[in-house]
């Protein structure tokens, strides 16, 4: 890469979110419901609670694969 650090680190955090929202853009269409309907209309916490451990996890693989 480049020799600038904030340079780097900027890179890698745009990479990091673009990866994140194609793997969480995937995970929204392999769930068999509206994921966003049933969480914002219908207040399922489950669901949301279950989005957002998926979220961390995709984040944690990404981070761990960028490291």
């Amino acid at each position: 890469m480049t020799d600038l650090p904030l340079v780097n680190a900027l890179l890698f955090a745009l990479l990091g979110i673009a990866i994140f929202a194609v793997a969480f853009h995937v995970l929204s269409r392999l769930t068999p419901a509206d994921l966003w309907k049933e969480i914002l209309e219908r207040q399922n916490v489950a669901l949301a609670i279950l989005a957002g451990a998926a979220a961390i996890g995709i984040c944690l693989i990404i981070a761990a694969a960028m490291h």
